[in-house]
């Protein structure tokens, strides 16, 4: 005959399974409930930096992120990722997330920028890079003149000069004194009109996305973000739903960045970094991905 003890047991075992089973649920629903709500919104950040969030219905579910910064703005400075204290030829910096970015150089506000490697995710736990890693970018990295990471053709550029003079240039290498600069997989505008899209930028289906673009003075510049795979909340773009866009904006040279989990918008308060989008990493939504480095701008507060 079973004791009562034991059937109270087998119990209080079974409660506690059920509870350890339903803790991912519960993760996962606390997550989805942390995104910021699918209404617009418009403020300002700091002088000269404004923020908008954009809810569209159509073509699909999308959350896009757009930031504008007037560059002739007093404090507006931008500053890359600097090379890793211990970096060698193959690996030039240590993985960090854009809000660790964000705390650990003080700019007000930070995307993700260039594409990296290596990169590996395979479960919640079981990825590559995660913070602190040394891993290398693709196209020219440039942090207060010291450029790390070399140009490459096939990765055209970003690039600042002194008194916040800005181009992107097609072939991926910045003219001679660069002080700063990222890079993408290619063009999107170029002199105010859509560029075919990258061969190697998965046009073929919606995605999150990160953008880049100034308009023709040179003067304004945008950081685009568009949140992705995340069902019925953001689904993404294709890079020509990008394109028309940008031609909407006024952009006359736009640069596609690194994009999918790593698209990250951070912004500085007085309680530490916040993020402004929906970022999702190895499916989780709200979690950042480490990656190899950042576009930030230093500004002033209103």
């Amino acid at each position: 005959m079973r004791s009562r003890s034991s059937g109270n047991s087998s119990k209080f075992f079974a409660a506690i399974v059920a509870i350890l089973l339903s803790l991912p649920i519960v993760f996962y629903a606390f997550a989805q409930n942390s995104r910021p709500p699918r209404t617009n919104e418009t403020r300002s950040l700091f002088q000269g930096v404004t923020y908008q969030r954009q809810a569209w219905s159509s073509p699909r579910p999308v959350m896009l992120h757009l930031v504008t910064i007037n560059l002739t703005a007093p404090g507006i400075k931008p500053f890359v990722t600097p090379a890793s204290k211990t970096a060698n030829p193959t690996f030039e910096t240590n993985a960090r997330t854009v809000s660790e970015f964000t705390d650990e150089f003080e700019v007000q506000i930070a995307i993700n920028a260039n594409f990296f490697y290596p990169f590996r995710e395979e479960t919640p736990l079981d990825f590559h890079p995660q913070s602190g890693d040394l891993v290398n970018s693709l196209g020219q990295s440039t942090s207060e003149g010291d450029t790390y990471s070399p140009a490459q053709s096939t990765w055209s550029a970003l690039c600042f000069y002194a008194q916040n003079r800005v181009q992107i240039v097609e072939n991926g290498i910045c003219p001679p004194g660069v002080l700063q600069a990222v890079a993408g997989n290619g063009l999107l505008i170029k002199q105010g009109q859509p560029v075919p899209p990258p061969t190697n930028a998965g046009d073929t289906k919606a995605y999150a996305r990160t953008v880049v673009a100034i308009d023709k003075t040179g003067r304004k510049l945008w950081l685009i973000q568009v949140d992705g795979k995340q069902f019925q909340y953001s689904e993404g773009l294709k890079l020509s739903e990008i394109n028309d866009f940008l031609l909407k904006l006024g952009a006359d040279s736009a640069l596609n960045l690194d994009g999918g989990g790593s698209v990250t918008l951070v912004a500085q308060t007085p309680q530490g970094a916040q993020v402004l989008n929906a970022p999702i990493h190895t499916k989780i939504p709200m979690r950042e991905r480490p990656v190899a480095n950042h576009l930030g701008f230093f500004a002033k507060p209103l």
